[in-house]
Parts: structure tokens; C-alpha cells; sequence
């Protein structure tokens, strides 16, 4: 049987970055002269890039957007990714016992790459991904299909049954556009409404073990249940 694999969307999904993303925006805020950010203005701000992200704090701060500002936005925030972020609950144990079930692990994120990288680093989660398509990987990005099965080819899995997870309504738009099962992340930043489309929401990262063997089944595809050991290592969270 060729290899299943289980994408995950980032922010949200594997980690909370608000921290880290509030922090690194009220440097700039400061150094701008404008006022700070809070923790559930960022959150809501989330999910179409960095760039974005720039662009709707300083219009909500009622200017236009500066890409300077932007620049400097993202190096700082680079330097600081994995400082405040903090993975959620059961996702080290969960990535482990996909693995060992014989899953290919991906990332499919719209953060550039070395700040996807510098993060999960820092958390020890990068070794637990086989690979890892980020927002400036490829020409394109969710929610465009593509980002997913162009995240699949470069992991050497372009044939390879597939479930998306994502708290972005741009995750289950590219998971529908690519043909992909898709798993809601309901405990990320996502508002309940961004579910419609999926086939599956999910509560707690650890059911994912369940539902994306269960996603797929509803396919007609095969693949190996994942089993979570007691005492596995756990990661910063």
C-alpha cells in the first residue's frame, strides 16, 4: 500500500503563534508610533500570510500598507518564532505515532520557510516532519489546491492517500480543490463557520489518530491506525 500521509497547517493547527506574533507586531508598532496589538485582534488577523497579517493591523490602525514594514516585521519575528509559540497538547505523541505507523508527516503552511523552520526547531519538531511546503515554497499557496499537491510531490508522495488539517477556511478550500479529505481543527483560531466543507472537525490534536484513518476510509482508502504509547516524550507545550 503506498504510504498515507496526514498535511497539517501550522499556525493554529500545530502551534499557537499568537504569542509570538503579537510580540513581534507591537515591536514594530512601537518603533511606528502606533498603538499596540492585542492576542485576539492578531488571532483573528491569522491565515492568509505575513504580509496580510502586516496589512490588517495597519489598516485597522487606518493606514495603507508599507512593505518595509512588512520586511522588518518578518525578520524580527524570524528571530523570535519559537520564544513564546508553544505546540498544542498531545502533538509531539500524536506526530510519533503516525509515524511509526508507517505515515508521512507534512507541513503546509503559508509562513515563509525559515521562520517555519526556526520554529519548529525550537519546539523539537522539526525531525518529526517529512517535509515541508511552506508559503514561499512554491508560486502558489492555500487556497489554492496546488500548495497541497505540490507539498505532496516535493516529499516524493504526489500518489500517496492524503488528509488535510487545518483551522483556516483556506485549508478546507485547498483540501476540496485537491480532492483531499479534509479534518477541521476546532481548537485553533478559526471561527466555527470556517468548518463548512469539511468532513470531519476534530477537537483535540490527539483525534487525529481516529479520524484520519476514518477520513480516508470514507474513501475507500486503507490506512494503518495510529496508536498513542503511554509515556512517549512530549514537547514544549
Amino acid at each position: 500500500m503506498t504510504r498515507p500521509a496526514l498535511i497539517l497547517d501550522l499556525d493554529g493547527t500545530v502551534v499557537d503563534a499568537v504569542p509570538d506574533f503579537a510580540a513581534a507586531m507591537n515591536r514594530l508598532m512601537v518603533e511606528l508610533g502606533l498603538r499596540s496589538v492585542t492576542g485576539p485582534e492578531i488571532a483573528g488577523y491569522l491565515g492568509d500570510g505575513p504580509r496580510k497579517l502586516v496589512e490588517r493591523v495597519l489598516a485597522a490602525r487606518g493606514l495603507p500598507m508599507i512593505e518595509a514594514a512588512h520586511d522588518r516585521f518578518l525578520a524580527d519575528y524570524t528571530a523570535h518564532a519559537a520564544e513564546l509559540t508553544t505546540a498544542f497538547p498531545g502533538v509531539a505523541e500524536t506526530l510519533d505515532a503516525f509515524r511509526a505507523a508507517g505515515w508521512a508527516v507534512l507541513v503546509c503552511t503559508k509562513k515563509p520557510e525559515a521562520a517555519t523552520r526556526a520554529m519548529l526547531a525550537g519546539l523539537g519538531l522539526l525531525d518529526r516532519f517529512d517535509g515541508i511546503g511552506a508559503g514561499d515554497s512554491f508560486a502558489v499557496s492555500k487556497p489554492d489546491p496546488r500548495h497541497l499537491t505540490m507539498t505532496l510531490a516535493a516529499a516524493g508522495l504526489d500518489r500517496a492517500p492524503a488528509v488535510m488539517v487545518g483551522d483556516h477556511a483556506n485549508d478546507v478550500a485547498a483540501a476540496r480543490g485537491a480532492g483531499l479529505p479534509c479534518i477541521f481543527a476546532g481548537w485553533g483560531h478559526g471561527p466555527a463557520r470556517m468548518a463548512a466543507g469539511a468532513d470531519l472537525v476534530a477537537t483535540r490534536f490527539a483525534e487525529l489518530v481516529r479520524m484520519a484513518p476514518q477520513a480516508l476510509a470514507a474513501r475507500g482508502v486503507s490506512a494503518p491506525m495510529p496508536q498513542v504509547r503511554a509515556g512517549q516524550p512530549t514537547t514544549r507545550s
